[in-house]
Formats: structure tokens, sequence, C-alpha cells
């Protein structure tokens, strides 16, 4: 049976009453995990990326996510209570201190989200935590990685850092709404082909039934959906999450078709799940949610590719002649105003490089401002 996870993401907002109260749903809906995300703002975006716009208002989505923000403490006693409940635990880290955190919390799992993909410090971070604990007899710590707003050679990129080992890719279309027609979920199987590792699906889309039970026939074997306690609520994610009677209609949706998988075989059974759903939807419209299984940026992403994922930003204003150090970039994400940088994979040449001409704070990193 696939593995559910919920994704709380931060939608309880830091309050932990409202966490439990997630987590409850989740579980009770029928997931097998909850997961969360271990927000710093710092790690994740510059100060000037932008505004996001609120019932409150048009704030700083720096600010936002610094509201976000919760000690350790906080995702410890989430993690003790999910595994009172008999859940597992997982949860996002977008840096190298959340991850470092976290891994102390002993996770069932690591979640990489799809702006992550090229988080490549982090990753070789976490490739030597695996390969230490294995060393050590531990084990290797399961890692689940998201391609959303990614092209193939970034997957395996990471694939490559990574290892094959305890390592599922989930197909992903990183748009809030994702369009259910854009989803091309057959690239499920197409993954599971290429890279030799389980492979399902992390939906954003707003229907709860037509992504996920199309990936259980493509051959998915883990399923996230964002949950919240109502869509109304303020989360950053909760207009586009399942409340929980839907997300409960998910998981039952799910499980029947991997029933009839099981008792008909693959293909009588997807032939009965495909006319059970074009009792909902049209047909049509299904074979288009399942698409070609030709990976690419689906049409919503392609205005963020390089902005929603890493890229590298200086963190200061610079004089022209400066001799690059560490504290002077960060690698995050773009966003909303600012240009995207240079790739990660540039970290090491840009350090003691020359400035050519004045810089900007928060500006992307670019080939010609060097000597």
């Amino acid at each position: 049976m696939s593995m559910i996870i919920a994704e709380i993401g931060t939608s309880h907002e830091g309050n932990e009453e409202k966490a439990r109260k997630l987590i409850d749903a989740a579980l009770d809906s029928g997931s097998d995990a909850v997961k969360f995300q271990w927000v710093y703002a710092d790690e994740i975006l510059h100060p000037k990326t932008g505004f996001v716009n609120l019932p409150t208002g048009n704030i700083p989505l720096y600010n936002r996510f610094q509201q976000l923000e919760c000690s350790p403490d906080f995702y410890k006693r989430m993690a003790d209570y999910t595994r009172s409940r008999g859940g597992k635990f997982i949860c996002s880290p977008f840096g190298i201190r959340s991850l470092k955190e976290l891994l102390s919390l002993n996770p069932h799992a690591i979640k990489i989200a799809s702006p992550e993909l090229n988080h490549l410090p982090m990753l070789n971070y976490l490739a030597e935590y695996r390969l230490e604990e294995k060393k050590n007899g531990k084990g290797v710590l399961p890692v689940i990685l998201s391609s959303g707003v990614s092209k193939l050679k970034d997957i395996e990129r990471a694939i490559e850092i990574l290892g094959r080992e305890n390592v599922t890719l989930l197909h992903c279309i990183t748009s809030y709404p994702a369009p259910e027609d854009e989803y091309n979920v057959k690239l499920v199987r197409t993954l599971k082909n290429i890279f030799g590792i389980e492979t399902g699906i992390s939906d954003h889309s707003l229907n709860p039934i037509l992504v996920p039970v199309l990936s259980v026939l493509c051959g998915g074997s883990v399923i996230e959906k964002h949950i919240t306690l109502s869509k109304k609520t303020s989360g950053l994610d909760d207009p586009v999450a399942l409340e929980p009677e839907e997300f409960a209609i998910m998981v039952h949706c799910v499980h029947q078709a991997e029933a009839a998988l099981a008792r008909y075989g693959q293909e009588k059974g997807k032939e009965i799940i495909i006319k059970q759903l074009s009792e909902s939807f049209e047909e049509d419209k299904i074979f288009k949610v399942l698409g070609d299984g030709v990976k690419k940026l689906a049409a919503s992403e392609l205005n963020n590719y390089g902005r929603t994922n890493r890229s590298l930003h200086y963190m200061k204003d610079l004089k022209a002649g400066t001799i690059l150090s560490s504290d002077d970039f960060a690698l995050l994400r773009t966003e909303k105003v600012l240009t995207p940088g240079i790739g990660p994979e540039y970290i090491e040449k840009i350090l003691g490089a020359k400035l050519l001409h004045d810089v900007q704070n928060g500006a992307g990193i670019q080939f010609e401002d060097f000597i």
C-alpha cells in the first residue's frame, strides 16, 4: 500500500494546539505520516525578496516566513505527539542549520522540498550523515525528494549526491494550485524506470481524487497532499489544502484503487479504475492528467524555474575591489522581485574572487561581477 503523507507544512502557524489538531485530523483521516516544515526565514529568502498578499494586507514575504519560525522544542513535541498517535514524523529542512536540528529528532524521513533540490550544500551534508550512520550500523535514513520546477538534470544531480538507497522521488508541480491537466502523472512511472527507485506524487492540485488515484495506476508508492483544518484560515498553503473530510475521501479512493489492482492485476485493474473515475470526470480530462510521461517543466512552472529554486545572492552592498567571503552571499530562493543568480555549484569558484564593480544587497550574483 502507498504511504500517504499529510503535509501540515506551516499551517499550524506556530500554535501548538492547532498543530496537534492537524496531526489528529491527518491520522484520523487515514494518513500514515505527517510532514512539517522547519522554517528559518534567513535560510530561505532574502529580506528584499518582495511581498505576499494576505487577508491582513500586503506584507514582506520574508517577514511572513519569520512569523512561521518555531523553536526546536516545538518540533520535538510535535514529533513525540505524532509517534504517540502511531504516525510517522517527517519534516522538510531548508538549510544546514534546520537540517542539523531536525536530524537530532530522529525523524522517520527527511523530505527535500522541490526548491531545495539544488541546495547542494544541504544535500551534501545529508549524504555524509547518511553514509556515517550506515557505517555505524544504524541503517540509512530515508529521504524523500520532490521534483517540482526541475529538469531531469537537476534530479540526476541530487540523486548522484544522495545515492539511491532509501530514496523516494516524488513527481510534483510547483504551482499553487497546480492545474490537474498539467500534472503528467505518467511521469511517476517514467522516473521510476529512469532512476530505479521508488516514486510517488506530491499533489498541489485542488481535487482530492484524480491525481492521487492516477498516481497509483502509474506505480507510485507515496502520496503527499496538504491538509488544513479549514481552507479559510490564514496558513500560506491553506487555500490549496484538503480539509479533513476531503483528505479521508482521498485516502479511501487511493486504497480502493490499490485493492482493484491487487485483485484484478494491472491491466484489468486499470480498466476498472478508469471506468470508475469516468463517472466523475470526462475521459478526455483523465487522459490529459495522465499526460505523455515525458519530463518537462509544466506550463505553470516555466516562469518560476531559477526563481523558486536556489541561486546565489549578495547579502550586503559591496564596493568594486571587494574580495568575496562566505559572509557576503547566501544560497536562497529568488522568488518575487530579485534577479536570480548563478547556481550553487559555483560557490567555491566565487570565494576569494574580486568584484569588478559595485553590487547591491539582494542582487543575484552574476559571472560578469568579477574580474
